[in-house]
């Protein structure tokens, strides 16, 4: 029979190594994640050449920026799409709905931008978006 005394260390010990566990499940689905969306993103940019960073681009439409998993958001303006990536990746999830509060009538890098669940309508996080590099 096992001693009181080594009973909490035995649980410690499995709880370590289940949360050991998770963590690298958690780490290959974001892994994934990003590379499925950056698959995606080459798709959309094939045959399409870079330009010049820009901090603002005119952007009416709202049903034209789209949401790329932990990697991007991309405005299709037509002949050009504009691709801005944010400091962090991974705050962006199709799942979530993007809140962009302008300052002005254009899209820029310093706007607010909020993700929002799509479901139970709570603020899931804060996105700080780079330039918004075209592709023509």
């Amino acid at each position: 029979m096992t001693s009181p005394a080594k009973l909490p260390l035995a649980t410690a010990i499995a709880s370590s190594l289940a949360v050991v566990a998770l963590s690298g499940c958690a780490t290959s689905t974001i892994g994934a994640s990003a590379e499925r969306g950056e698959a995606r993103l080459a798709e959309m940019l094939a045959g399409r050449t870079a330009g010049e960073p820009q901090s603002c681009i005119a952007a009416f439409a709202d049903n034209r920026l789209t949401v790329i998993d932990e990697t991007a958001v991309v405005y299709d303006a037509g002949n050009t799409i504009y691709v801005a990536r944010p400091d962090n990746p991974r705050s962006l999830d199709t799942q979530d709905v993007l809140v962009i509060e302008r300052t002005g009538g254009q899209l820029c890098k310093q706007d607010f931008v909020r993700t929002v669940d799509r479901t139970l309508g709570f603020t899931t996080g804060v996105v700080f978006l780079g330039d918004f590099v075209p592709y023509r």
